[in-house]
């Protein structure tokens, strides 16, 4: 049976404000591990791996699985980075990559040799839809689709609903890109966005039109992803809520919305879109 595991992210859990403590490593794996995650995702670049190894006890002591968001800044970066995930048993490296070619012919050859080492060690490889990074434009990944047929995605598309400015509702043409986006889309993260803002409370009535919007992709990709795969497969939905400048904050620093409880309300959702099939 076809399964889905729901990851939060470490990054999400940061605080960076200036009226309470951040919190420790050990209290947000704490968090995510009794509200019943089943993975915490970490986002590493090489020069961080040595840091983070000490995150590897955390995952062994609260049961959590490891999906490792990696940032190679060079094209030889890709190598640590999938050895690093292997010794965390990662499920998967999602890539946010530096190396931006302006053409996207010229991306072929990295995403290629990339996609080659990581089937060299079992380590399963997306390209995330994320501004500042390769995938930085959708019509440029709409062309790197093309031309790499086997590259597979990992769908954060708050990123190019600002990035293209997209209207709501969507337009038919728009919603099209989207769709074959999600169509070769292996793992869906969960953020809500505008027209004009990546990271939107989720729970305030201005924003609805556009929760709707993210709840129907969310669905299409879920539908989709349980067509093309086989019985056993699990898919990994990461909620990623990110904290101040993503998160908006009043005058004095203080964010307008509970993203934690909005986390657990994306999982909520997500659960129930699942059980919808």
């Amino acid at each position: 049976m076809q399964k889905l595991e729901i990851y939060q992210s470490l990054w999400g859990m940061e605080l960076r404000s200036p009226h309470v403590p951040e919190r420790t490593p050990e209290e947000s794996f704490a968090m995510v591990a009794d509200a019943g995650f089943d993975g915490m995702c970490i986002d590493p670049s090489v020069s961080e791996i040595p840091a983070m190894r000490a995150l590897q006890p955390l995952y062994e002591k609260h049961g959590l699985g490891c999906m490792v968001n990696g940032f190679p800044d060079c094209e030889d970066d890709m190598q640590p980075l999938l050895e690093f995930a292997r010794e965390f048993d990662a499920c998967m490296v999602n890539v946010i990559s530096g190396v931006m070619p302006i053409r996207p012919e010229d991306a072929v050859p990295v995403v290629r040799r990339w996609i080659d080492e990581a089937g060299d060690i079992g380590m399963p490889l997306l390209f995330e839809t994320h501004r500042d990074g390769l995938l930085n434009d959708m019509y440029f990944t709409l062309q790197l689709m093309d031309l790499v047929p086997e590259m597979r995605l990992c769908a954060d598309l708050s990123h190019f609903v600002v990035d293209r400015e997209l209207r709501a509702p969507v337009p038919d043409r728009d919603q099209e890109y989207i769709e074959s986006i999600l169509d070769r889309s292996d793992c869906f993260q969960g953020r809500v966005a505008s027209r004009e803002q990546v990271q939107v409370a989720i729970n305030f009535p201005q924003h609805q039109e556009w929760v709707e919007i993210f709840k129907g992709w969310w669905q299409f990709g879920m539908r989709e992803w349980r067509r093309r795969n086989p019985e056993d497969a699990t898919l990994v939905f990461l909620c990623e809520l990110g904290p101040p400048p993503y998160a908006i904050t009043d005058g004095e620093q203080r964010e307008l919305s509970d993203r934690w409880q909005e986390s657990l309300q994306i999982a909520d959702w997500v659960r129930e879109i699942w059980a919808g099939y």
